[in-house]
């Protein structure tokens, strides 16, 4: 599936698949958009054993919400330093699937090749007990996650 934000087609990706991408592919990257608070107190995707790291960088300022206006260059620099060319296959990831998706679009339009969105994000959508991490994403997909 994918998803059109701004004037780039963006693809949804599954987060099963992303893992399974992020293991087989040295060249691939997880940028994680939510915020410092999220990140702390909701948790993060553990790439350690595929001998990674969470690239994390907000794509809103927590708390007043306001998208970053630097995320492009922030996201540029730190993709940079840690080698991650311009065509490489770069996972975007954030609650639900709607941040990373902009995000996502962003780094297309500044020449990123291959920005894929991950699918439901870290906690998916509320489930029947109006919780999320049960029903989708990459919590409920049980892949590797730890505590801020």
């Amino acid at each position: 599936m994918k998803g059109l934000a701004g004037n780039v087609e963006i693809e949804d990706v599954p987060a099963d698949a992303a893992w399974e991408r992020l293991k087989t592919d040295a060249g691939s990257a997880l940028v994680d958009v939510r915020t410092r608070a999220e990140w702390t107190f909701v948790g993060l995707p553990d790439l350690e054993t595929v001998g990674k790291q969470v690239l994390a960088v907000e794509w809103q300022t927590f708390p007043d919400s306001r998208v970053d206006p630097d995320f492009v260059g922030k996201l540029a620099t730190l993709l940079g330093q840690v080698g991650v060319a311009k065509d490489a296959e770069i996972f975007f990831l954030c609650r639900s699937g709607a941040r990373s998706e902009a995000a996502a679009a962003a780094m297309a339009e500044a020449g990123y090749t291959r920005c894929r969105n991950v699918a439901d994000g870290f906690e998916g959508p509320l489930g029947p007990d109006r919780k999320r991490g049960a029903v989708a994403g990459w919590k409920a997909a049980g892949l590797p996650w730890r505590q801020g």
